[in-house]
């Protein structure tokens, strides 16, 4: 199998990050090479957890559902990529790019590590559904205000920086109906992607 580079796209609460790990176990076993997965919310929550000055700066506005600065995202995504990924490695972005500026960046990138035929995987959920799964979840920053900010950052930047791809030659968007269970979910993504 050749290497692939796949990019999860999804609302807060699509499970974006269940279906990222169970694709990472799929990859493994199919040919044995590692798999970068990379999560910018879960770095940002690590920022904030350790005490750093950064943390600090950060807290307010991720409670709050707001985007990061880009340059910030960015280099966090950047450093996963400096520091983990090789010429041999699978690569899954989840939660990067979320927005046009970003979509341009990652590209750059995707250019510059030679990486081609990236698969973009949209799982598609309603509002309400993640709504109601957020508040499952009860994360800190999953507040009312919170969740509504996201949905309106998720309107506004995130799809179209997921549509920024769409008619890119090295790019193919797969859309998964993201409100059945996660096995199915997980099941209509390995089928979407002929594996």
């Amino acid at each position: 199998m050749q290497i692939q580079t796949f990019v999860f796209f999804g609302q807060v609460g699509s499970g974006k990050g269940t279906q990222a790990e169970l694709l990472s176990n799929v990859l493994k076993n199919q040919d044995g090479r590692e798999c970068v997965q990379t999560s910018t919310g879960n770095e940002y929550r690590k920022l904030m957890e350790n005490g750093s000055y950064i943390g600090t700066l950060i807290k307010d506005s991720v409670t709050r559902g707001e985007l990061q600065p880009d340059f910030l995202t960015n280099t966090i995504f950047t450093n996963i990529l400096i520091t983990s990924l090789t010429s041999e490695k699978h690569l899954i972005a989840d939660g990067y790019p979320r927005n046009l500026a970003q979509s341009e960046v990652f590209e750059s990138m995707m250019e510059f590590f030679g990486r081609k035929d990236i698969k973009i995987i949209y799982i598609e959920v309603g509002k309400e559904e993640a709504v109601k799964r957020m508040m499952l979840r009860a994360r800190h920053d999953d507040t009312k205000e919170g969740i509504a900010r996201r949905f309106d950052e998720y309107v506004n930047n995130v799809i179209p920086s997921m549509n920024y791809f769409k008619d890119k030659a090295e790019y193919t968007l797969y859309t998964i109906d993201g409100e059945q269970s996660k096995e199915d979910v997980h099941k209509d993504i390995i089928k979407a992607l002929n594996f």
